[in-house]
């Protein structure tokens, strides 16, 4: 009985707690989704009668779900960064005031039904919701219901950050009493993202067709699409000339390029080959439009296909100084000229990701004078107000919010960057919170409806108009002296997040080949065609190999579209194989080799055998020149060590080793030695014949001895027994 016991026990003990992690695993599963369309008003003042709510719930668990119902919570007015970053995080707050639950029909939902969430509460004195006083509040839209097998509880939540520049039903005790005083009011600055979100470009090459991974740039280009919205909602803003003022486009050089291939078509990859995009007239219209935003507006680049710039830093093509990669990502200036017709910031430039050090002072030496980076990057013994020089090297930083920037992120995030704009402002308490000046920038992805986004831009307005903030083109931001000195804060969970040195590796062999294939180019006289232009595919597939929309991918995805642009030019200089065989017609006959190189520019080539038994070389093989688009006849001096038919592999690669194109397998016949193979063979026979003559003359001669000079053998003891 004991040792039965003691058995159960022993299993209870394992097969708890694994049933108790189901069970967590389980309750942390979401039950019920709350999609919001609309918050009216965003921001609540003095005018402000009710405040509504609407949206859908849907029930994304695996089990029907009865009784539900929905109310609003206020917690208490945020005074600090931390509550508001707990609040931002999810983290439950107190209540200071709640509404009565209010059903939603239906009231149950199966698996994947929806129900309209509408609800609208009344502000005044007499309301529900009363807030004590201006300032910033939580405000919680709580979803409750009973699942099957189950009891009532709280199923879905979503926590917004609400200003309120005035009391509702309450005239202000002065013109503007919420708004903190002229010379403490701190200027503001928007950044307003136009990148790419992921990688587009499968290949590019010079004089081909523009290939793309699938249709989503066509999509997020249209009218209503992510990057169509960023754009109408800017030039909507335009009417506000505080709003476009303080608004600076930051764009990202890749995008505006891969959009101008489009207009002249493309090529969209499928399992089953390629086949012409669809996007050409919607990429034409967003790169007017876009053209139109930027005229005579302040612009910033981002670094080409957002890269992290740490990681390129990292990519050495064989020289331990060499930055070549970087200095390629961050000179996206000289693009956005050509293309959009307008000057950028100069030096002026808003990498992604953390720096380093040593990529801080890579980026000085290429020419970058200013970086914006987020506040919390950076670490300086007093509080970060603006301007700041970067410590031992000649750059200045810009600090970018990073409270703020964290509120833009998430599905709310037009909400909750309104509230800590207004937090930052002086809502929060302290007049700014610290902060002269506040540049304000979105998630570079942002992903936000065009609806939401000229909300959010007319809401700012409204903080403006108010002299809640001040309007400051960044111009004005940039021009300022340093308020002091920091350095970048390079930590470990940077370094986690960071791609990955298996990338980079690949990227650093990758980068080598292509310096070997480029050092083989020459100009060619008559097609004109410069070597640099036919690698820069090559070398953008590497930058975009870097970025930041990468992060979490093995480093074969990564660096595949890199691989293959290099693969496919090196692929077109090649050795024909021949369509018969070949009969040698001595021994020492020279193998002709018909060499083609399909690149506009030419190339120096370097022959060699492999897989060549019976085969050899009699002399070193120059290395050839093969113009551009043309061929050239190649003998090479060969010789059959053997008679008979067999095979040989002729391969081509650039005069320091780098291959070129693909094997091509000669078949042989030869019915004739070599010449230094018969001499050769005649020789070791002679030396065979030498041998074995030397040792039949010493056998004969020993067989004559006199047998008196034969020693005489001895008896042993066992023998005379």
């Amino acid at each position: 009985m004991k040792r039965l016991a003691a058995t159960v026990l022993s299993i209870l003990f394992l097969v708890l707690p694994a049933l108790t992690g189901a069970v967590a695993q389980a309750q942390e599963q979401p039950r019920l989704r709350v999609d919001l369309d609309e918050v009216n008003p965003r921001v609540v003042a003095t005018t402000s009668t009710s405040l509504a709510v609407t949206g859908r719930v849907t029930n994304v668990g695996d089990r029907k779900i009865s009784k539900l119902g929905v109310r609003l919570q206020l917690g208490t007015r945020l005074q600090t960064e931390q509550q508001i970053g707990d609040v931002l995080a999810g983290d439950k707050f107190k209540d200071l005031a709640a509404t009565e639950f209010v059903d939603l029909v239906p009231e149950a939902l199966e698996p994947g039904q929806s129900a309209a969430l509408n609800l609208a509460v009344p502000l005044g004195q007499s309301s529900k919701l009363q807030f004590p006083k201006t300032g910033v509040y939580p405000l919680l839209v709580n979803v409750n219901g009973t699942p099957d097998f189950g009891g009532p509880e709280r199923l879905a939540a979503v926590t917004l950050l609400m200003p309120v520049l005035g009391l509702p039903g309450k005239a202000p005790a002065s013109r503007t009493p919420s708004v903190p005083s002229a010379p403490s009011v701190p200027s503001a600055s928007l950044l307003w993202p136009i990148a790419n979100s992921t990688v587009h470009v499968v290949s590019a090459p010079l004089g081909g067709p523009l290939t793309l991974a699938d249709e989503r740039l066509a999509d997020e280009l249209a009218p209503g699409g992510r990057l169509g919205s960023l754009v109408a909602a800017a030039r909507a803003a335009e009417a506000d000339t505080k709003v476009s003022s303080s608004l600076c486009l930051a764009i990202d050089p890749d995008l505006v390029a891969t959009v101008d291939g489009m207009t002249r078509g493309y090529q969209v990859a499928t399992g089953g080959g390629p086949v012409p995009g669809k996007g050409a007239d919607t990429a034409k219209n967003w790169l007017g439009q876009i053209k139109a935003l930027v005229a005579g507006r302040c612009v910033v680049t981002l670094p080409f296909a957002d890269a992290d710039l740490t990681a390129l830093a990292k990519v050495r093509a064989g020289d331990a100084t060499d930055t070549a990669l970087l200095a390629d990502a961050i000179g996206g200036a000289a693009t956005i000229k050509n293309l959009l017709g307008i000057q950028p910031q100069d030096g002026v430039l808003w990498p992604g990701g953390a720096l380093d050090a040593q990529t801080v002072e890579a980026i000085g030496k290429a020419g970058v004078k200013t970086v914006l980076t987020d506040s919390a990057k950076l670490q300086s013994e007093s509080p970060l107000s603006g301007m700041v020089a970067l410590e031992g090297t000649d750059l200045r930083a810009q600090p970018i919010d990073a409270l703020v920037t964290s509120a833009l992120n998430g599905s709310e995030s037009t909400q909750n960057g309104l509230g800590a704009i207004a937090f930052r402002a002086g809502l929060g308490g302290q007049s700014g919170q610290g902060r002269a000046q506040l540049l304000i920038a979105p998630p570079r992805h942002w992903d936000a409806t065009r609806t939401e986004l000229t909300t959010f831009l007319e809401r700012l307005g409204e903080f403006y108009a108010a002299g809640l903030i001040k309007s400051s083109p960044l111009p004005d931001l940039l021009g300022q002296s340093p308020s002091g000195t920091a350095s970048v804060n390079y930590d470990p969970q940077d370094l986690t997040a960071a791609t990955s040195g298996e990338v980079t590796a690949k990227m650093s062999q990758i980068d080598n080949e292509t310096l070997s294939l480029s050092s083989a180019m020459t100009m060619d006289a008559t097609k004109r065609v410069n070597p640099a232009d036919v690698i820069a595919p090559v070398r953008l597939a590497l930058i975009r190999a870097a970025s930041t929309s990468w992060r979490g991918a093995d480093a074969a995805t990564v660096t595949g579209n890199a691989r293959g642009d290099l693969d496919a030019i090196r692929g077109q200089v090649t050795v024909e194989r021949p369509k018969q065989t070949i009969a040698l017609a001595s021994g020492a006959s020279p193998l002709p080799a018909y060499i083609t190189n399909g690149l506009p520019v030419g190339i120096n080539v370097r022959t060699v055998l492999k897989n060549n038994v019976g085969l050899r070389p009699t002399e070193a093989v120059p290395e050839r020149t093969v113009p551009a688009n043309g061929a050239v006849n190649q003998l090479l001096p060969v010789e059959a060590l053997r008679a008979g038919r067999f095979s040989v592999d002729v391969a081509l690669t650039t005069p320091d080793g780098t291959r070129l194109g693909t094997d091509a397998r000669f078949e042989l016949t030869s019915t004739e030695y070599g010449a230094i193979t018969i001499i050769v063979t005649i020789t070791a026979a002679g030396a065979l014949l030498l041998l074995a003559s030397r040792r039949i003359y010493r056998r004969i001669k020993d067989s004559r001895a006199d047998p008196a000079d034969e020693p005489t053998p001895r008896v042993t003891e066992d023998a005379q027994v």
